[in-house]
């Protein structure tokens, strides 16, 4: 694991539903994390984690056999524990110095309570002051929490979707989105930050209370 210091990317893969295009996320990382069972899709790349971290009820126990004897870190804990195995590795991406995260395989796979306990984790606090994305192919999620503002990286004519989470999101302000929000409330359970669209690179969204899911999508994979 790298030192405390500036400009620290980690890579978590989850147990999920990782696409081949994903493995491009892996340049220039400092650190790979794998999360019990995101150790199999890592394999099937040829790519080596530097740290396994889990209960181990879904690795392969003949890969996880084979990591640690090629020296990969391995950190078991026990099955009945009060955090998800995306959750301690998150936990240790942090305190490896990370202030970039790049979650895959946290979206999708066969559990529908995975994947939203997932998702919950961008708008947890703990996370403030660190750069928290979660990707699939051509989908990312990151969260807003509190007064703060997030650059987007999409192209002109991606998708936008604004979610509050945990409440209302308040003094939601859009910039180069082609529906634009101007300090407005998107309360909790509505719909109306459903499926914007980027009218110009560069676009925005910024907050000033609450917490806000931003989901980008690019256009050919939401067609």
């Amino acid at each position: 694991m790298p030192a405390k210091g500036v400009g620290v990317k980690a890579i978590v893969v989850a147990g999920g539903n990782a696409a081949p295009e994903d493995a491009a996320h892996l340049s220039g990382a400092d650190m790979v994390i794998a999360a019990d069972s995101g150790a199999q899709w890592l394999d099937s790349g040829g790519v080596r984690p530097d740290l396994v971290i889990g209960d181990m009820d879904s690795i392969d126990p003949l890969l996880l056999q084979r990591l640690a004897t090629r020296g990969v870190e391995v950190e078991k804990h026990p099955a009945e524990k009060d955090a998800s195995d995306l959750d301690l590795a998150l936990s240790r991406a942090m305190a490896g110095g990370a202030n970039e995260v790049v979650i895959l395989g946290g979206l999708g796979g066969r559990r529908l309570d995975h994947e939203l306990a997932n998702v919950l984790l961008l708008v947890d606090r703990r996370w403030d002051g660190i750069r928290l994305r979660m990707i699939r192919d051509g989908t990312s999620v990151q969260a807003l929490r509190g007064a703060s503002r997030a650059d987007l990286d999409g192209a002109a004519g991606d998708l936008v979707t604004l979610l509050p989470a945990g409440g209302d999101a308040t003094g939601v302000r859009t910039d180069g989105l082609r529906y634009p929000l101007v300090g407005e409330t998107l309360p909790s359970g509505g719909s109306r930050g459903l499926s914007n669209e980027v009218a110009l690179a560069g676009a925005s969204v910024s907050l000033e209370v609450g917490t806000l899911l931003i989901i980008e999508t690019r256009r050919e994979a939401g067609a």
